[in-house]
C-alpha cells in the first residue's frame, strides 16, 4: 500500500510539473526567445519548424500567424524600463522607418482580445500615423489617448488598471529584419505617467 501511495504521489507530481511547465511555455511563447528592447519575438512563429509549445501559444493568443516568410511578429508587455504595460498609464511610442512593406501596432488586453474603448481605435499602422520630417512616427497609447496617432486603452478610472500588450507586425520585412531580430530598430516605449 505504501508503494502504491508513493507511486501515486510521483504520478501526481509529474503531471503537475508537466502541465505547469506547458502552461508557462504557452503563456510566454509569443514574446519569448529573442529580446529587442521592450519587444520580444520567437522566430519560429508561422514556421514549419515551430515546436508544439509555440504552436499552442499562437493558437491560445488567437494570433492567426501568417507564414514567417510573410510576417515578423514582435510583442511587448513591458515598457523600455521593464515595467508591465498598464491601461492606467500613458506611453509614447517613438519609431523610425521600419524595413518592411507595411507595419501595424495593435493593443491587446490580458485575454488576448482587443481592448474595448470609446474611440474604437485598436491599432495604428504605417498608413494611418503622421510621418514626421525625419521619417519617424510617434504614437500615444493610454487612457486619454485621442486623435490620429493614438490608441486608447479603455481604462475606467478605477484601480491600478489592467495589464496589456502591444503586437508589432512587419509584413514582408526586408531580409535584414530576420538577420537582426535582436538589433533591428523598433519603436521605443516610454511611460509618460499614470492616473
Amino acid at each position: 500500500m505504501k508503494l502504491l501511495l508513493e507511486l501515486l504521489g510521483c504520478l501526481v507530481m509529474a503531471v503537475g510539473l508537466g502541465l505547469g511547465s506547458a502552461w508557462w511555455f504557452i503563456e510566454t511563447g509569443l514574446g519569448g526567445g529573442i529580446r529587442n528592447g521592450a519587444w520580444g519575438t520567437n522566430p519560429a512563429i508561422g514556421g514549419t519548424d515551430a515546436d508544439p509549445y509555440t504552436r499552442a501559444a499562437v493558437a491560445r493568443a488567437g494570433l492567426l500567424a501568417l507564414n514567417k516568410s510573410e510576417t515578423a511578429y514582435f510583442t511587448a508587455s513591458v515598457d523600455d524600463q521593464g515595467d508591465a504595460l498598464s491601461t492606467a498609464c500613458t506611453y509614447r511610442l517613438d519609431g523610425r522607418p521600419l524595413a518592411t512593406r507595411w507595419w501595424s501596432i495593435t493593443a491587446y488586453g490580458a485575454d488576448h482580445y482587443l481592448i474595448p474603448n470609446p474611440a474604437k481605435q485598436y491599432s495604428q499602422a504605417m498608413n494611418s500615423v503622421t510621418t514626421q520630417a525625419d521619417g519617424g512616427f510617434r504614437i500615444t497609447v493610454g487612457p486619454n489617448a485621442a486623435g490620429k496617432d493614438a490608441i486608447e486603452t479603455g481604462y475606467s478610472g478605477a484601480g491600478d488598471g489592467d495589464v496589456f500588450s502591444l503586437t508589432l507586425r512587419l509584413y514582408n520585412p526586408a531580409s535584414l529584419v530576420y538577420e537582426n531580430l535582436a538589433s533591428v530598430s523598433l519603436p521605443r516605449i516610454t511611460k509618460e505617467g499614470c492616473q
